[in-house]
Protein backbone atom coordinates (compact mmCIF):
# COMPACT_ATOMS: atom_id res chain seq x y z
CA UNK A 1 0.00 0.00 0.00
CA UNK A 2 2.97 2.62 1.10
CA UNK A 3 4.29 1.46 -2.69
CA UNK A 4 1.19 3.01 -3.72
CA UNK A 5 0.81 6.23 -2.45
CA UNK A 6 4.75 7.35 -2.30
CA UNK A 7 3.82 9.12 -5.78
CA UNK A 8 1.03 10.64 -4.95
CA UNK A 9 2.68 11.77 -1.03
CA UNK A 10 5.54 12.84 -3.12
CA UNK A 11 3.01 15.05 -5.43
CA UNK A 12 1.54 16.34 -2.41
CA UNK A 13 4.76 17.32 -0.75
CA UNK A 14 6.48 18.80 -3.96
CA UNK A 15 4.11 20.31 -6.50
CA UNK A 16 2.87 18.82 -9.90
CA UNK A 17 6.28 18.81 -11.44
CA UNK A 18 7.42 15.93 -8.99
CA UNK A 19 5.98 13.42 -10.83
CA UNK A 20 7.99 13.52 -14.08
CA UNK A 21 11.20 13.65 -11.59
CA UNK A 22 9.55 10.61 -9.81
CA UNK A 23 8.86 8.92 -12.88
CA UNK A 24 12.38 9.30 -14.39
CA UNK A 25 14.96 6.78 -13.22
CA UNK A 26 17.88 7.44 -11.63
CA UNK A 27 20.37 7.46 -15.57
CA UNK A 28 17.37 10.07 -16.36
CA UNK A 29 17.89 12.36 -13.88
CA UNK A 30 20.37 14.79 -15.35
CA UNK A 31 22.59 17.49 -12.91
CA UNK A 32 22.47 20.77 -14.18
CA UNK A 33 22.91 22.15 -10.75
CA UNK A 34 25.98 19.63 -9.41
CA UNK A 35 26.03 20.74 -5.41
CA UNK A 36 29.94 19.49 -5.70
CA UNK A 37 31.06 21.95 -8.56
CA UNK A 38 33.03 24.82 -7.44
CA UNK A 39 30.49 27.42 -7.95
CA UNK A 40 32.82 30.71 -7.50
CA UNK A 41 35.43 29.63 -9.84
CA UNK A 42 32.48 28.34 -13.08
CA UNK A 43 30.96 32.28 -12.45
CA UNK A 44 34.46 33.91 -12.20
CA UNK A 45 34.80 31.59 -15.40
CA UNK A 46 31.58 32.69 -16.86
CA UNK A 47 32.12 36.78 -16.29
CA UNK A 48 35.54 36.22 -18.57
CA UNK A 49 34.66 34.28 -21.19
CA UNK A 50 31.95 36.93 -21.59
CA UNK A 51 33.92 39.79 -21.38
CA UNK A 52 36.58 38.10 -23.55
CA UNK A 53 33.83 36.97 -26.25
CA UNK A 54 31.69 39.53 -26.21
CA UNK A 55 28.61 37.02 -25.48
CA UNK A 56 26.29 37.65 -22.67
CA UNK A 57 26.58 35.01 -19.56
CA UNK A 58 23.08 33.66 -18.61
CA UNK A 59 23.77 32.16 -14.75
CA UNK A 60 20.96 30.34 -13.51
CA UNK A 61 20.54 30.10 -9.75
CA UNK A 62 18.21 26.73 -8.71
CA UNK A 63 18.82 23.27 -7.73
CA UNK A 64 17.86 19.76 -9.42
CA UNK A 65 15.27 19.33 -6.60
CA UNK A 66 13.58 21.76 -7.86
CA UNK A 67 11.10 21.17 -11.52
CA UNK A 68 11.46 24.98 -12.47
CA UNK A 69 14.64 25.05 -12.60
CA UNK A 70 15.17 21.92 -14.41
CA UNK A 71 12.21 23.12 -16.73
CA UNK A 72 14.17 26.06 -16.92
CA UNK A 73 18.10 24.77 -17.66
CA UNK A 74 15.82 22.02 -20.37
CA UNK A 75 14.91 24.93 -22.33
CA UNK A 76 19.35 26.79 -22.04
CA UNK A 77 20.55 23.66 -23.11
CA UNK A 78 18.20 22.87 -25.30
CA UNK A 79 18.48 22.66 -29.57
CA UNK A 80 16.24 25.83 -29.77
CA UNK A 81 18.01 27.93 -27.43
CA UNK A 82 21.26 26.85 -28.96
CA UNK A 83 20.31 27.20 -32.37
CA UNK A 84 19.09 31.00 -32.28
CA UNK A 85 21.23 32.03 -29.04
CA UNK A 86 24.43 30.35 -28.79
CA UNK A 87 26.31 32.59 -30.71
CA UNK A 88 25.17 35.41 -28.11
CA UNK A 89 24.82 33.95 -24.96
CA UNK A 90 26.24 31.15 -22.29
CA UNK A 91 24.74 29.70 -19.78
CA UNK A 92 25.69 28.61 -16.22
CA UNK A 93 23.88 27.22 -13.58
CA UNK A 94 24.82 27.38 -10.03
CA UNK A 95 23.39 25.10 -7.01
CA UNK A 96 22.00 26.89 -4.91
CA UNK A 97 20.68 24.70 -2.89
CA UNK A 98 17.43 24.82 -0.69
CA UNK A 99 17.68 28.68 0.08
CA UNK A 100 13.47 28.77 1.26
CA UNK A 101 13.99 26.61 4.43
CA UNK A 102 17.72 28.00 5.52
CA UNK A 103 19.72 25.24 3.47
CA UNK A 104 21.61 27.32 0.95
CA UNK A 105 24.63 27.38 -0.78
CA UNK A 106 26.72 30.06 -2.93
CA UNK A 107 23.76 32.65 -2.05
CA UNK A 108 26.97 34.89 -1.62
CA UNK A 109 27.95 34.48 -5.21
CA UNK A 110 23.91 35.35 -5.89
CA UNK A 111 24.18 38.27 -3.01
CA UNK A 112 26.95 40.10 -6.20
CA UNK A 113 23.87 40.83 -7.97
CA UNK A 114 22.01 42.60 -4.94
CA UNK A 115 19.63 39.58 -3.71
CA UNK A 116 19.78 39.44 0.08
CA UNK A 117 17.54 36.54 0.44
CA UNK A 118 16.29 34.03 -1.73
CA UNK A 119 12.78 33.05 -1.72
CA UNK A 120 12.42 30.41 -3.98
CA UNK A 121 14.46 28.80 -7.07
CA UNK A 122 15.23 29.52 -9.72
CA UNK A 123 16.41 32.89 -10.17
CA UNK A 124 18.19 33.96 -13.42
CA UNK A 125 20.21 36.73 -14.54
CA UNK A 126 21.85 37.71 -17.63
CA UNK A 127 25.35 39.57 -17.26
CA UNK A 128 26.56 41.36 -20.34
CA UNK A 129 30.52 41.42 -21.66
CA UNK A 130 30.94 45.01 -19.68
CA UNK A 131 30.01 42.88 -16.34
CA UNK A 132 26.71 44.48 -15.75
CA UNK A 133 23.47 42.92 -15.25
CA UNK A 134 21.16 43.16 -18.65
CA UNK A 135 17.56 42.04 -16.39
CA UNK A 136 16.81 43.27 -13.45
CA UNK A 137 17.06 41.78 -9.96
CA UNK A 138 13.03 41.54 -9.76
CA UNK A 139 12.82 40.01 -13.21
CA UNK A 140 15.55 37.71 -11.88
CA UNK A 141 13.96 36.30 -9.05
CA UNK A 142 10.41 36.08 -10.82
CA UNK A 143 11.45 32.94 -12.56
CA UNK A 144 9.84 30.82 -10.30
CA UNK A 145 7.45 29.57 -12.45
CA UNK A 146 10.01 28.87 -15.30
CA UNK A 147 8.51 25.25 -15.90
CA UNK A 148 4.68 26.52 -16.65
CA UNK A 149 6.02 29.30 -19.12
CA UNK A 150 6.84 26.55 -21.30
CA UNK A 151 10.02 27.15 -24.16
CA UNK A 152 7.82 29.36 -26.45
CA UNK A 153 7.84 32.23 -23.83
CA UNK A 154 11.27 31.02 -22.92
CA UNK A 155 12.78 31.98 -26.02
CA UNK A 156 10.58 35.31 -26.71
CA UNK A 157 11.81 36.59 -23.51
CA UNK A 158 15.47 35.75 -24.81
CA UNK A 159 14.25 37.50 -27.94
CA UNK A 160 12.98 40.87 -26.23
CA UNK A 161 16.06 40.62 -24.34
CA UNK A 162 18.19 40.82 -27.45
CA UNK A 163 16.17 43.60 -29.31
CA UNK A 164 16.88 45.54 -26.12
CA UNK A 165 21.01 45.00 -26.34
CA UNK A 166 20.93 45.82 -30.45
Amino acid sequence: MLRRLAPALLLALVGPGASAWAASTPAEQSAYFPAAADARADLDAALAEAARTGRSAVIVFGGDWCHDSTGLAKVLTGPAFRDEFGARFSVTFIDVGVPQTGNGRNLDLIARYGVKRMRGTPAMFVIGPDGRPRNSRRDAQGWRNADSRGEAAILDWFRRLSAKQD
